[in-house]
């Protein structure tokens, strides 16, 4: 009786993406945390709202960092600041809601742009350069 081998990881059907996103899963999750947050604000449990925001903030700016994507670490390390638990602002109201939403659109376009090209291409050597 036969045997079936596994297929050839070269022969993939479908191809691996030449860029990785890195940054795009700690965005997206940035941005449902401050979204959800928006409703807690003024509240004691935005505490918990700031102390993600601010490490998430941390996180993307480190995979921009080593993305090269100096533009990003600024934009980063701003809202890292801005939503410290430890030093926190006074902001409050509609200003502070808004900046909520400024602040998951950030993200997501951050985890968007940020992008390292993918070494471990297994279907590099088979493209037309």
């Amino acid at each position: 009786m036969p045997t079936r081998t596994a297929p050839d990881r070269r022969d993939a059907r479908y191809p691996d993406a030449p860029w990785r996103r890195f940054a795009l899963a700690p965005g997206i999750i940035a941005a449902l945390v401050l979204a959800a947050g928006s409703v807690l604000v003024g509240t004691d449990g935005f505490e918990w709202i700031r102390y993600a925001a601010a490490i998430l903030a941390l996180i993307v700016g480190w995979f921009a960092f080593q993305a090269r994507h100096w533009w990003w670490m600024p934009v980063m390390l701003a809202i890292a600041v801005i939503w410290n638990p430890v030093f926190p602002f006074g902001f409050d109201g509609q200003f502070w809601m808004g900046a909520q939403w400024v602040a998951a659109l950030v993200f997501v376009a951050a985890g968007l742009t940020i992008r390292v090209r993918n070494t471990e291409d297994r279907n590099a050597q088979r493209r037309p350069r």
